[in-house]
């Protein structure tokens, strides 16, 4: 029996520092412990996490730096569970974001700066130091989180990305799946750009809706038609009527004239016509929304277009040209009430889509672009995410339903400038399209065409056009799967990680990043993209607002990390919400997690005082109960990590380790650990020491993933090696049968002595005045309950507690003095 001399703490720091955890990451860089090797050779399944490539505009908020948090806890688990696991970290830094940024930070317009080749060159060189810098901030702030990706300076503007997404659109284009087109497309006046239906975001608006006179051709009567967007009426094509109004039947077949531009339409019956709203009549122009476009596709009308590209009235328009649309229908709307054309106007609550970045409502324009098909596989896309599994299944409907509701295909081009370039060179001679081979990085605007001849006509370089326009962001960033796995880079690679590919990501990006990547691999391989994906919802603030700069309520993580530590910082983000919805930063909760790591500390200093002992021969029925608890717990904790949720873990090894290992067994076993006047053996001293290592250790592994700083510090400590190098814990099977009531038993009888004792001012140390009945049922506590809780006299009864005495709960009551 080891002297009590002997048992002295091997952690000496008297509690958890946090700002040692600095300290750690450098040592973990030291030593390699995240680094990702690959080897035909290594027999361990890889797992690739296609970690979402952030915007490089500027810091995080607590919500984005706790997505990351979560991802990483996610990577730390599956290489517990013995994969080799693939986490990059790379930044997105294609697209309008930057180009706004740096719009704003330099007073320039990026149309016109980027006019002529040296004004682009002078452009995307101010966009570049602008991601760098941001960037930079980005990677410190998951560095200091702990977070252990492997980080790639190559980011989506990379030679090597821009590079695959060329030759993705190479591949795509000669399987005829891309094809060029003019098409009326949505198009936002302030980033001069076309917009994908998944970019457009809808806002209700309060706008008038006017009820006009028109005049029939053939009759001369007035007919009234209503609607919000009166600037539009140069270019009415048709007027229409639902089928199944017997108002207007009349009226086929028939024309109006259209007032101010006194051009007639005819009058039609369509499906499309809501016989509620307004008069009934409904005017089809070119465009107002989407049901235009497809009648005049449906109807083969010849558009007229009244909107050009800057949201300014084309020449087309007449009295209203040159003004900006809200300008304009007020204009035509005081014309046509000049003239008595206007019977009354109302206020109507409507849905209007603006823009998802700058919420500039969008026009529909005619533009040429480039067009990825997609209509043709929505039904094999619905199909194909049965083979990917949806983690919460809940959000799986999402997609399901944005799939449903698409109705074009997808334009993949923009006239922006800092995104990767349309691979793409045309010949003034001949018209031809001139698509290069794939393999290199190109920027057919200011490069040298890869031909001496046109292949078409033989017409010289001289005569190939380079084409100016760009992919659109998620064009690129929908391959972010096949350039983390080696896609057209590295085949074994790609072959062996492929089948196990992880999609964390936020609910807000569904119809557009997940859609987009789903589709686009499915074309290019024929396989789903994903294994698993793992779906968040939105990070809020204290109020459960969503967090933005205009609403003045961004929470920066920094303040809290580093007053309270990454682990803390990182235990709120576990603990905030179950997987799939939304998480509301609290600092009370990050305060709970430092608190916790506190008592994590505690609990092993004490467990540091004692040897680790080879497994007992024998254990106390309470040591049995303990680890039968902790196998339980191991095997929950373990089913909910492989969910990807860290919320049900997090709280269980929180309740587990603090209300009952630490308040409870603990406390218990502390009198049979020291043993100080020798009541117990030695064998039932080292089992308590036993179950003492055994629990701290499970626990250490099992809480590394989500708080890697306190469980590695302590792991080291007591154990030699860091907690990063352990597999998880498994629950051996004997536990698993052992009956675990006893450490119930055990937790109520603690909490009903403690409160007698609070209740009657007594302290917790002192003892009870009074005889103590304990129930039969608890005899193999009895003798540490009598240490743990001072009691000078104690009686057992068997069955129900003799009549006179204070009840304090089904197994303990007080005879008081």
């Amino acid at each position: 029996m080891n002297s009590l001399s002997e048992l002295k703490p091997k952690i000496v720091e008297k509690r958890w520092r946090p700002d040692v955890e600095v300290d750690l990451i450098k040592l973990w860089d030291e030593e390699g412990l995240y680094s990702f090797n690959f080897s035909k050779d290594d027999s361990r399944a890889i797992v690739a996490i296609d970690t979402p490539p952030p915007y490089a505009s500027g810091k995080w908020h607590v919500g984005g730096a706790a997505h990351y948090a979560q991802i990483d806890m996610i990577a730390r688990y599956l290489r517990m569970k013995g994969f080799n696991v693939l986490a990059p970290f790379y930044a997105d830094r294609n697209g309008l974001p930057v180009e706004v940024q740096v719009e704003k930070a330099y007073g320039l317009n990026a149309h016109e700066l980027a006019s002529t080749p040296e004004g682009r060159v002078k452009f995307l060189k101010l966009c570049r130091e602008f991601l760098d810098k941001a960037e930079d901030e980005i990677v410190s702030v998951w560095r200091r989180l702990g977070c252990s990706f492997n980080y790639w300076r190559n980011g989506t503007d990379s030679v090597e990305y821009r590079k695959i997404t060329q030759a993705t659109f190479i591949e795509l284009y000669r399987r005829g799946l891309i094809y060029e087109a003019e098409r009326p497309v949505n198009w936002c006046p302030r980033c001069r750009t076309t917009l994908a239906e998944a970019e457009l975001e809808y806002v209700e608006k309060e706008e008038y809706l006017y009820y006009i006179k028109f005049r029939v051709k053939e009759t001369q009567d007035e007919v009234l038609i209503a609607t919000t967007r009166p600037e539009l009426l140069k270019s009415c094509g048709a007027v229409a009527y639902n089928p199944r109004d017997d108002r207007y039947r009349k009226l086929n077949k028939l024309h109006v004239v259209v007032p101010i531009y006194n051009h007639a339409v005819p009058i039609i019956e369509h499906e499309y016509v809501d016989p509620g709203f307004g008069t009934g009549l409904m005017m089809f122009c070119s465009y107002g929304d989407q049901v235009d476009v497809r009648v005049f596709r449906e109807l083969s009308l010849k558009p007229v277009i009244v909107i050009s590209s800057d949201g300014r009235m084309s020449s087309e328009a007449g009295p209203i040209a040159g003004l900006k649309v809200e300008d304009a229908r007020r204009r035509i709307a005081e014309i046509l009430d000049g003239e008595g054309l206007i019977v009354k106007k109302e206020f109507i609550k409507h849905s209007v889509p603006v823009c998802w970045r700058c919420k500039t409502p969008i026009q529909i324009i005619h533009s040429r672009e480039w067009f990825l098909k997609q209509l043709e596989f929505k039904e094999d896309l619905k199909r194909l995410l049965d083979e990917m599994s949806f983690k919460p299944e809940m959000h799986k409907r999402r997609l399901i339903e944005w799939i449903d509701s698409i109705s074009m295909d997808w334009p993949i081009t923009k006239d922006r400038f800092y995104a990767t370039e349309v691979p793409m060179w045309r010949c003034k001679k001949c018209r031809s399209t001139l698509i290069p081979d794939p393999g290199k990085y190109y920027r057919p605007w200011i490069e040298e065409p890869p031909w001496e001849n046109c292949p078409t006509c033989r017409a010289p370089k001289s005569e190939l056009e380079g084409e100016g326009k760009v992919f659109d962001t998620w064009f690129d960033s929908s391959i972010s799967v096949l350039y983390v796995t080696g896609f057209l880079r590295d085949r074994d690679l790609f072959e062996k990680t492929f089948p196990n590919t992880i999609r964390p990501q936020g609910i807000d990006i569904v119809r557009t990043w997940l859609y987009y990547t789903i589709l686009r691999v499915y074309q290019l391989t024929g396989r789903p993209a994903f294994k698993w994906i793992r779906l968040t919802g939105m990070g809020l603030d204290e109020k459960g607002e969503a967090m933005h700069k205009s609403k003045g309520n961004v929470i920066d993580p920094e303040p809290f990390i580093e007053k309270y530590g990454a682990d803390a910082f990182r235990f709120w983000a576990a603990a905030s919400a179950k997987l799939g919805y939304d998480y509301r930063f609290s600092e009370q909760s990050i305060r709970t997690g430092l608190l916790f790591a506190t008592k994590l500390w505690n609990i092993a200093r004490f467990i540091s005082s004692f040897p680790k002992p080879k497994e007992p021969s024998v254990l106390k029925p309470i040591d049995r109960a303990t680890l039968a608890k902790l196998g339980k717990l191991i095997n929950e904790v373990d089913k909910w990590y492989s969910e990807l949720d860290v919320y049900t873990p997090i709280n269980e090894l929180y309740q587990f380790t603090w209300n009952y290992f630490a308040s409870n067994y603990v406390e218990l076993v502390k009198s049979r650990a020291y043993n100080r006047d020798g009541k117990f053996s030695k064998s039932e001293q080292e089992a308590s020491w036993h179950v003492l290592h055994v629990v701290m250790d499970a626990v250490l592994r099992m809480l590394a993933p989500i708080m890697p700083f306190v469980t590695d510090s302590i792991y080291r400590r007591l154990y030699g090696r860091s907690v990063h190098i352990e597999i998880f814990p498994e629950a051996r099977d004997e536990w698993l049968k052992w009956d675990d009531s006893l450490a119930d038993k055990l937790a109520e009888v603690n909490s009903t002595i403690w409160s007698y004792k609070k209740q009657r001012g007594i302290k917790l140390s002192d003892s009870i005045r009074g005889v103590v009945l304990l129930n039969k049922s608890l005899e193999p506590l009895i003798d540490e309950l009598v240490v743990l809780h001072n009691i000078d006299k104690f009686k057992e009864y068997v069955g129900e507690p003799p009549n006179g005495c204070i009840r304090l709960s089904s197994e303990v009551c007080i005879i008081e003095d």
